[in-house]
């Protein structure tokens, strides 16, 4: 059987399917942890959930634009004025099917083959596939220092006469770093003066730590015309733990706009209004789910890297926001799909192998589950790899024994 090049350079999502060994996993009765999740434990916005039933009980479930409902673009258009300080038209807002539409949508809107994206490492898992999808090249950045906060200078040495755009997650899945203020103010520069786009994924934008602020890309901008290059991604996943309700957005110029809604037309239609009108409800509804969520998150981190940081041979830094730890087990193994694969085989702890995010020897850790799993599962990690540990460990009513070196 032929399939396309494209489609044969493509991977199945690791988290996605880490997701699915999961869920069969405890079907089976199995005591799985699973800190490899990206999607936070609290539910959705009561707000969310009333605008969602109100509507489905008018029976009036219909095709949707495909650039998104009014509703939810109004509702969008307020909040880039109130987080962003940044006012637009509903001819620069579309809503798409999560935030990873939008970036896939943005991505097709923009790049010719063999064109070049570039962003740092680690990185989100799906850009390399989703620029691939596009026919493009992807342009992974490690620091030069071997942090995980690039400088530009780290940039601009990739940078050729193919380079489309630069693509910024920040705070940044999967290391949980915040870039500084002087790194997007140089990165919005450039772009500039490079006449490149710049994306800019703020999935977690409001999920940050330690007293500190948002950074808005659009304060260091020059042109904030219609012939501006800056492509903003957002979403309620995140920030209102809506995962599966699939709605985020793009804000941008019109002609990009323009070219994201033909695209998405032809591809999925605008997102379900049922979903969209839940989104409406989150956006306008009472705030105070995110704070909660974020100070959640802040307590979860604190006794994730405490676990961590007690644990010898184990470097982490720490993160300024997300909900994942980005942690070097190298001393113990250098190759993460090994070491992954090894935990969930003797102790059941689910982990994202750092291949996967562009830098091997690391494991994404989630802190976005209970405090139990948090510990019980760094506890069980310990137990499996420290040479050190008691011979035995319990797991409920379940005796496990190391019968490894």
């Amino acid at each position: 059987m032929s399939i396309s090049q494209i489609a044969r350079s493509i991977k199945a999502s690791p988290t996605l399917a880490l997701n699915e060994k999961a869920a069969i996993l405890r079907e089976k009765g199995d005591p799985v942890i699973h800190l490899g999740g990206g999607e936070p434990k609290s539910k959705a916005p009561l707000d969310a959930i009333i605008a969602a039933a109100s509507h489905l009980n008018t029976g009036e479930i219909r095709y949707a634009p495909a650039d998104g409902i009014p509703a939810l673009k109004k509702a969008i258009i307020r909040y880039t004025e109130e987080n962003y300080n940044r006012s637009v038209a509903p001819e620069n807002v579309i809503a798409s099917g999560g935030a990873k539409q939008a970036i896939m949508v943005a991505l097709q809107t923009i790049l010719n083959p063999q064109e070049e994206v570039i962003f740092p490492a680690p990185y989100w898992v799906s850009y390399p596939d989703m620029v691939k999808l596009c026919g493009a090249i992807p342009v992974p950045v490690v620091a030069e220092d071997g942090t995980f906060y690039p400088r530009i200078q780290d940039i601009e040495q990739r940078i050729s006469s193919y380079t489309k755009a630069i693509l910024i997650n920040s705070p940044n899945n999967p290391s949980g770093v915040m870039y500084s203020e002087e790194f997007i103010s140089d990165v919005v520069k450039l772009c500039e003066k490079k006449d490149i786009y710049l994306i800019m994924d703020d999935i977690y934008h409001r999920l940050i730590f330690d007293g500190k602020r948002p950074i808005n890309c659009y304060k260091y901008a020059k042109d904030l015309s219609e012939k501006s290059k800056i492509i903003l991604i957002n979403g309620v996943s995140k920030l209102y733990a809506m995962t599966g309700f699939r709605i985020g957005w793009a804000v941008a110029n019109k002609k990009i706009i323009e070219a994201m809604s033909n695209i998405q037309g032809h591809q999925t239609s605008g997102p379900s209004v049922l979903l969209q009108k839940a989104a409406v409800g989150a956006l306008n509804g009472l705030q105070s789910c995110v704070e909660n969520l974020r100070v959640t998150l802040e307590n979860n981190r604190n006794v994730m890297m405490a676990h961590l940081n007690a644990f010898d041979g184990v470097k982490v830094t720490k993160p300024d926001g997300t909900f994942y730890c980005f942690a070097d087990f190298s001393a113990y193994e250098k190759k993460s799909n090994k070491l992954s694969n090894f935990l969930i085989d003797k102790v059941q702890v689910l982990t994202v192998p750092g291949a996967e995010f562009g830098m091997d020897g690391h494991l994404r850790l989630s802190f976005c589950g209970t405090i139990k799993d948090i510990t019980s599962g760094i506890e069980r990690i310990k137990w499996a790899l420290d040479p050190n540990s008691p011979n035995e460990l319990y797991i409920g009513d379940r005796k496990l024994v190391r019968d490894w070196a």
